[in-house]
């Protein structure tokens, strides 16, 4: 399951659910395994083990034998609410559905294996252009369910650098219903443990900064980019000896969703690319002086 891939319409990411880490970990390791050169039905059982389980998310074989069977009992009484269709094409009324309609688990074996309920099948297939896809291995050693949940609100705007959201709604997505009235507890309790492993164990960065509305905290902003890729040892120090002062010349991708080209030309003698693209991020966030 190394390199295995996540495939959710957007809509699907953006829905109102509740899901334990567990219930997640059996849903997204059955999602990874539908084959994106077969269509993927409402008959066909998709089979997880604890094995696979313990394997992806570096968790002992006994903990996860002793969850996958009440997580997968859990996850048959799940509902999800729907606001939209798979691909975006016209809007559905509120859709209240269950993401499984049969759950098998195979008691000698260790595993468990799903049938997608008959709602789920489009927002998990034929996937035209509004979906997200992301690695199984970007969330699998997340141990916060809303960690899950916030990296693929993330994932879905990964191009833009940046997602503004409503302290309702995101309450309303996660069904956090009277949970946490406090903004304080939702801030300490959801908010700063979420971010805290989607940075420790995602290939994203992420900051965040609340927004009010008069006296009230109504929405938080999220900052977040691709991480930098650890240069080899060897590679940095012929850098130093070589290059101290040169011009940044690799303009491929982007750092933080800033482009390459723009961090060389912006470069200080001897700044990395990380380095810059940090500074012009700060820079950007201060008020311009009149």
């Amino acid at each position: 399951m190394h390199d295995a891939q996540i495939y959710k319409a957007n809509a699907l990411i953006e829905a109102s659910y509740r899901l334990s880490i567990y219930e997640q970990r059996v849903v997204l390791a059955c999602i990874s395994k539908v084959r994106r050169d077969e269509p993927l039905t409402d008959q066909k059982l998709y089979r997880v083990s604890a094995q696979e389980i313990a394997e992806m998310s570096g968790t002992q074989i006994g903990t996860a034998y002793q969850n996958l069977k009440a997580a997968s009992e859990r996850l048959f009484e799940r509902r999800v609410s729907l606001h939209a269709s798979p691909n975006g094409d016209g809007k559905v009324k509120v859709r209240l559905t269950r993401w499984v309609q049969t759950i098998e688990y195979d008691e000698g074996g260790g595993a468990v294996s799903l049938r997608f309920g008959t709602d789920m099948v489009p927002y998990l297939s034929q996937l035209t252009e509004q979906f997200t896809r992301y690695a199984l291995a970007d969330i699998a050693k997340m141990t916060s369910a809303h960690a899950v949940r916030l990296y693929e609100l993330l994932a879905q705007w990964r191009g833009t650098g940046e997602r503004v959201v409503s302290i309702d709604w995101l309450r309303e997505a996660f069904q956090l219903e009277d949970r946490y009235p406090n903004i304080r507890d939702f801030k300490r309790w959801v908010v700063e443990p979420a971010i805290k492993q989607v940075n420790e164990h995602s290939p994203l960065w992420v900051k965040w900064e609340q927004r009010k509305t008069g006296r009230r905290v109504t929405h938080l902003t999220f900052t977040f980019g691709e991480k930098a890729k650890a240069t080899p040892q060897k590679a940095r120090k012929e850098k130093a000896k070589g290059n101290s002062g040169a011009p940044l010349r690799n303009t491929v991708g982007a750092l933080y969703g800033i482009p390459r080209a723009v961090i060389e030309s912006k470069a200080r003698p001897g700044e990395g690319y990380e380095d810059t693209a940090l500074r012009l991020l700060s820079e950007a966030k201060q008020p311009a002086r009149g």
